[in-house]
């Protein structure tokens, strides 16, 4: 039995596709010469947010979006569009010579499979091994959704250091420097970190400094993931906003706060920046 990778509905194949669909068929061919029961299943993906994209752009040139057809709308033009694309993929396919049984060709949201998922799901939930959780994501401002690590393309681009002191909150005169490279997150730390190896900060270990702008009292604490060469040596944690420091916060038992409303503005936790778009809050 040989599962067709399935193509999504975001267009026709390309030749990538073809470049399974030979050595796939070439198999499925010579183990029916040989006389072996086989199957070559063929399907279609919805592709899910990348589907959505390409409809957007769609609707965008017809001076429409998704908001203003509704929800209803929207998803009734999703399942146009994916048909479509379905009967083109299919005939694609065909021309191909694919010897797929294309009696059960199925489609990732038809009925048996989306019920086959849930009861997966269900099954996995009351076993105990699907729980919920606060986790660090990919988030899309624009589509109000998350975004798998596969749709996310990563763009490295020259940064800037900003370097900010946290005041000791014990009646000291003395601070703790730390440098970012976003400067807006500040308003979600819950700590300051320091590598325990490093003695510069040894003293500070246990002791309490004040979030600047939002005057919250944070920790300073020691933890091995802290790397004592990058900017001062000291690091602030802001779980909510970045892996490395989220899984700091696991071990550290350090709460989370979230600063950002789902468009990437700050919310209430911002204090006086709350409204804000990120950027303009980081200026």
């Amino acid at each position: 039995v040989i599962i067709m990778p399935l193509p999504n509905v975001t267009g026709g194949l390309h030749m990538g596709h073809v470049m399974f669909v030979t050595p796939e068929d070439i198999m499925t061919r010579w183990h029916r010469m040989k006389g072996e029961p086989t199957l070559w299943l063929p399907g279609i993906d919805h592709a899910g947010i990348a589907a959505q994209v390409v409809v957007e752009k769609i609707l965008a040139e017809e001076g429409t979006d998704r908001h203003q057809l509704g929800r209803d709308k929207f998803i009734e033009r999703m399942y146009q569009w994916a048909q479509e694309c379905r009967k083109t993929i299919t005939e694609q396919h065909q021309r191909l010579g694919a010897s797929c049984d294309w009696s059960r060709e199925c489609f990732t949201l038809d009925e048996g499979p989306s019920r086959a998922v849930r009861t997966a799901f269900v099954r996995l939930y009351n076993k105990g091994l699907i729980y919920r959780g606060e986790r660090i994501i990919n988030w899309c401002p624009r589509c109000a959704t998350a975004l798998s690590d596969l749709e996310v393309d990563h763009k490295d681009i020259q940064g800037h250091l900003y370097y900010v002191r946290y005041p000791l909150a014990e009646g000291d005169k003395d601070f703790i420097t730390v440098a970012t490279t976003r400067p807006e997150t500040i308003l979600g730390d819950t700590a300051v970190a320091v590598n325990p190896k490093d003695k510069r900060f040894r003293a500070m270990l246990g002791k309490k400094v004040i979030l600047p702008a939002v005057n919250r009292r944070i920790p300073v604490i020691a933890d091995e993931a802290v790397d004592p060469d990058f900017g001062t040596g000291a690091v602030k944690i802001t779980p909510a906003h970045d892996p490395v420091d989220f899984e700091i916060a696991q071990r550290q038992g350090l709460p989370l706060v979230n600063i950002l409303n789902s468009d990437a503005t700050m919310n209430e936790n911002a204090g006086p920046y709350a409204g804000l778009d990120r950027f303009s809050c980081r200026e």
